[in-house]
Order: structure tokens, then C-alpha cells, then sequence
């Protein structure tokens, strides 16, 4: 029970005790889609074909919450052979092997497993070399 004390001062003193820190949660969560969607659809009406690379849970999660489907994103990318020729949930974007990257030479890449960026920005060095750029999405929305 001391633990679960400690955490509850702890938690008073940073304020999550309030609906305040949640609310400002909420908001920047917003302008993160906001900002990720108009990047995306900009990119999109200059005609850039755009794909994802990782087919990870979490990357799921953004695309659901963003709405993100086939009309921004052509296809996404994995190396797990397990989630090849199937399509991510609830947006139904195809999925298929790391390799198709250097097949298509798409202009950008949306990075879904954005906690593995600098590893797949590294992987994708033959991508960087041909033009091929980089969506981060997360902390905030970064091309590079």
C-alpha cells in the first residue's frame, strides 16, 4: 500500500489528478492529426505517391485515428512475412514486402514504426539516394 501512496502523491503533484493535463493531451493529439493529414494531402495533390513502411500496431492505430487510407497511402511495406499480401485493419491498405520499395521508387515514405526511424531511414539508404524521402510522424510531423 506504500507504493500505491507514493504514486498517488506523486500524481497530485504533477496534477494528473485534474482533468487539465488530459485536455491539453487531447489537444495536441489533434493538432498532431491535423497537421499529419494536411501534410499528406498536400503531398497528394502534387501528385508524390506516398507509402508506409511498418504495419505495427501502433501504426494501425495512427492510421485509424487519422482516417488515413489507399487514397494517401498506396501501399505499406513490412518485413514480417507473416503480414505480406494481407491488408492493415479497418483502413485495408495492402501489405506487402520491403522490397517493393525499390521496385516502385515511391517519392515518400510515411515511417509507421516511427520508434524505429533512424534503423529504417539507415535500412532505406538506397531509398534516401534516389530522392526517396521520410515522413515521421510522431512527436510532431517531421520530412526528412
Amino acid at each position: 500500500m506504500h507504493i500505491v501512496r507514493e504514486l498517488l502523491e506523486k500524481e497530485k503533484f504533477l496534477h494528473l489528478d485534474t482533468r487539465d493535463p488530459y485536455i491539453r493531451f487531447a489537444q495536441r493529439v489533434g493538432e498532431a492529426k491535423e497537421e499529419l493529414c494536411k501534410t499528406l494531402s498536400k503531398l497528394r495533390t502534387a501528385r508524390k505517391k506516398i507509402v508506409g513502411y511498418g504495419a505495427a500496431a501502433k501504426g494501425n492505430t495512427l492510421l485509424n485515428y487519422c482516417g488515413i487510407d489507399t487514397s494517401a497511402l498506396e501501399y505499406i511495406v513490412d518485413k514480417n512475412v507473416l503480414k505480406h499480401n494481407l491488408y492493415t485493419p479497418g483502413t485495408h491498405i495492402p501489405v506487402y514486402p520491403v522490397e517493393r520499395i525499390t521496385h516502385d521508387q515511391p517519392d515518400y515514405m510515411l515511417i509507421l514504426a516511427w520508434n524505429f526511424a533512424s534503423e529504417i531511414i539507415e535500412q532505406q539508404s538506397r531509398f534516401k539516394k534516389q530522392g526517396g524521402r521520410f515522413i515521421i510522424p510522431v512527436p510532431e510531423v517531421a520530412i526528412v
